[in-house]
């Protein structure tokens, strides 16, 4: 909510300066979001009068203008604006003037000067060089009536600041600038000023028929019909400038003066066209299939939990939220009906988001707006109206006021003994009692406790705990203690055996990779197509339409993350996510870190693409492959041996995809996206993606020290002729398991041969491919003989011939 410091001021001036109030508001609940000045800052402008303007001897777009300032003698300035001419008053900036900062940051001077041979005692200025607004289309012309000579910001009233606040939804009573002023005076013991509003007499008996058919609805609903206004009256300058600091602009005077009246007291209100009601109106439930056709263009189709005022013939208004087009007052209008209601809110909370937009009516009447003063608020309206768009033949009729079900005040108990122990601090009843007295609520003291009667505005005092909000507001957030808390702080050791989350984000830091963070909300359609869920935990209420289950999968965000990323030209990504997944799970029971029938367990996923290097002139570019991110899997688990197994994955390139596996027991899938998903996410590289369990990561194997073998190890290279379909993982697997005798410490794949298409190697039929291998033998007790190798290798080959008919290449 935004509002200028000059109008609060109007209705509560406490001896502070503009921080020290902010301050005190924030300090109180009321955050100050936002301190602006109404205009930067500039010095010696003044209101001056244009008294000739005559054509520049020597350019055809200057005029050169004799300007009074009140100084006696006329200045003569050279101006290029088009509507500069005499008569009219305007912003002059003498000589020696500091203008707001250009686009260099430094002040613009003005200085005497000559333009194409006339000399300019100053400047004549428009309201974009003074950084008032953007309009740049002439010089700001000012009021007949501005004072010749008086300082621009005086008359202006420029030396002002715009508060914008945010509040919490339980603060609706400040939803208007009477409201905050209320809180205010509480707050400084300054006195507060409450608008006078008189009532004005009826001098026609015309009512326009109302019926409340939904008291649940409506709960009182005032209206008022005018006569011969004129539509058309400007809005007089003072109330459009006060509307513009509030942010809100300027449509036509009937308008402004209802949105006026919003801001200054906090109740939206509505005005007709009483020609274009047609018959009784009628406040009730929409019925389904109903449409109306509201004033942003919109037209909505209403259902039995929507309100709405009807007439006779159709839908004329959404109940609290806007009006209809049907019945909007136009140039044409010339009588008028205001209505003023209270709206239950619980009856308006969610209607407009039912429709994709907001308003500011809907905003307060869902938070709840004071059901006691819509005829002092009608009575306001109609002598804005009067004063404005009155004629000499305007009548107001009589205020017809239905009530038919307010709300009545329930009174809340405070135990003084409580709010201490709440707030944190030692509170005395009197204390108690004085904060609550303030904010004008009416209390009775017992023994110990204190009984409030809250006024029918304040919606949110319902429960003990909103009075110890209040008691610590009118203390002030800053005055309550810093104590520390006294429970007992025992530290939870981590085994050694169990490694942090912070090592493995700094791990993959280390390799590249960015951790990036999203929201558990995703996309069904991800869980669908990436995870193979047919059916995920679905939100109740989510927040947006793309993000309406759980995710049980972290790689869809990290593919939204590449995404973003390549539409921002990044040609190498490396990103990573340590999150939490979601799982129907009927094993898991209630407790107070688990919730029955879900399984929420700890993933580290992984997406890399691009380059494998960023760009250098060392090596030639070479693009990311399956083989890189294994190794980065394989980096993140060592000491810790995994194995990789040819496997199917919804997410993954059918014939490049690999189960993980680690002791036996699978943690996670490896693999390229699959070419569907790539094409339908519009991705211009291949990424490669990784998810692991969490728990197997943080296991880890406690070193042991080791001395440094005292005999020379021995390696023997073995190429070996197996059929195609023979991995990398199984021959290692079967050399691992022959009977070496305890000899064998080490063996690394070095070469794969597999003949060109249509040709045959010597010694290799078709279908089978030479994979070479070295392995190192050594004993830490004595140095091996040649017999003792060989024995250690005659016994892989035999294991090989029988686990995968392998033999050795010729």
């Amino acid at each position: 909510m935004q509002f200028p410091e000059s109008w609060l001021r109007e209705f509560c001036d406490p001896p502070l300066s503009t921080q020290q109030l902010a301050d005190a508001l924030t300090m109180a609940g009321l955050e100050v979001e936002d301190l602006r000045p109404v205009a930067p800052s500039f010095t010696h402008v003044v209101v001056g009068e244009i008294r000739e303007a005559v054509q520049h001897p020597n350019a055809d777009r200057l005029r050169v203008c004799q300007v009074d300032v009140g100084q006696g003698a006329l200045l003569n300035i050279v101006c290029g604006a088009p509507n500069a001419r005499a008569g009219i008053r305007v912003p002059c900036a003498l000589v020696g003037a500091q203008l707001p900062p250009g686009e260099d940051g430094q002040p613009f001077t003005i200085k005497l000067g000559k333009l194409r041979g006339v000399e300019s005692q100053g400047m004549l200025c428009s309201a974009r060089e003074l950084k008032l607004s953007d309009d740049h289309g002439g010089l700001l012309e000012l009021a007949a009536h501005a004072p010749i000579g008086q300082n621009l910001r005086e008359h202006l009233l420029l030396d002002d600041t715009l508060f914008t606040l945010k509040l919490t939804p339980n603060l609706a009573h400040c939803l208007s600038v009477y409201g905050v002023a209320r809180e205010v005076a509480a707050l400084t013991g300054a006195p507060l000023k409450t608008p006078h509003i008189p009532a004005v007499p009826a001098t026609i008996a015309d009512i326009q028929p109302v019926r409340i058919s939904a008291p649940d609805l409506c709960g009182r609903f005032s209206g008022r019909v005018v006569r011969h206004v004129n539509t058309q009256a400007a809005t007089p300058p003072w109330m459009v400038e006060r509307l513009a600091r509030c942010g809100q602009r300027s449509v036509t005077a009937l308008v402004d003066i209802s949105n006026y009246v919003m801001f200054e007291l906090g109740r939206p209100t509505h005005i007709f066209d009483l020609d274009k009601i047609q018959g009784a109106l009628d406040v009730r439930w929409g019925r389904p299939g109903e449409q109306l056709k509201l004033l942003n263009g919109n037209t909505v189709t209403v259902d039995g939990e929507v309100g709405v005022i009807a007439d006779a013939h159709q839908v004329e208004s959404l109940a609290g939220i806007m009006g209809g087009d049907a019945t909007a007052v136009s140039d044409d209008t010339r009588h008028v009906y205001v209505e003023a209601a209270f709206w239950w809110p619980k009856a308006i909370a969610g209607r407009s988001r039912r429709y994709n937009f907001s308003t500011d009516a809907g905003h307060r009447y869902e938070r709840g707006v004071d059901p006691e003063l819509t005829v002092a608020h009608i009575e306001r309206i109609t002598q804005l109206i009067l004063d404005i768009c009155g004629t000499p033949e305007t009548a107001c009729g009589p205020i017809d006021d239905q009530q038919v079900q307010l709300p009545q005040a329930q009174p809340v108990s405070l135990r003084v003994a409580r709010a201490a122990k709440i707030i944190g601090m030692p509170l005395t009843q009197s204390q108690c009692a004085d904060a609550l007295g303030r904010l004008g609520l009416s209390l009775v003291e017992g023994q110990g406790t204190i009984t409030v009667t809250p006024p029918l505005y304040r919606f949110d005092l319902q429960i003990e705990e909103d009075l110890i909000e209040e008691v610590a507001r009118m203390i002030g957030y800053d005055k309550l203690p810093h104590t520390p808390p006294l429970a007992p702080v025992t530290p939870r050791p981590q085994t050694e055996s169990q490694r942090s989350s912070f090592v493995l984000r700094r791990q993959l830091a280390g390799l590249g990779y960015q951790e990036t963070i999203n929201y558990s909300f995703v996309d069904e359609r991800w869980e669908r197509e990436l995870a193979g869920n047919g059916a995920p935990i679905r939100l109740l209420n989510p927040i947006a339409s793309q993000m309406g289950v759980m995710r049980s999968s972290l790689m869809g965000s990290l593919l939204q993350v590449l995404k973003f990323n390549q539409d921002r030209k990044a040609a190498r990504v490396r990103v990573f996510e340590l999150g939490r997944v979601f799982l129907r799970d009927d094993t898991v029971a209630d407790s107070v870190s688990t919730v029955q029938g879900f399984s929420q367990p700890m993933r580290l996923a992984g997406l890399a693409c691009g380059p494998t290097d960023a760009l250098q002139w060392g090596r030639k570019e070479q693009q990311l492959d399956f083989y890189d991110v294994k190794g980065d899997v394989e980096a993140l688990l060592f000491p810790k041996i995994a194995h990789f197994e040819a496997a199917s994955h919804p997410a993954m390139h059918p014939g490049r995809c690999a189960r993980v596996m680690l002791e036996g027991q699978e943690i996670g899938f490896i693999g390229e996206l699959h070419p569907r998903w790539r094409q339908a996410y519009e991705l211009n590289q291949i990424p490669v993606l990784f998810e692991l369990e969490l728990d197997a990561l943080l296991q880890r194997t406690l070193k042991q020290a080791q001395a440094v073998a005292k005999h020379q190890f021995v390696e023997r290279d073995l190429a070996l002729v197996v059929p195609e379909q023979v991995s990398h993982d199984s021959l290692l697997r079967s050399i691992q398991a022959a009977p070496t005798q305890g000899l064998l410490q080490n063996l690394v794949l070095f070469d794969v041969y597999r003949p060109k298409p249509g040709t045959l190697a010597a010694g290799m039929a078709a279908g089978e491919k030479s994979l070479a291998v070295r392995i190192t033998f050594g004993s830490e007790a004595h140095t091996l003989t040649d017999e003792q190798v060989e024995q250690a290798v005659h016994a892989i080959m035999d294991k090989l011939r029988v686990d995968l008919g392998a033999r050795q290449r010729a």
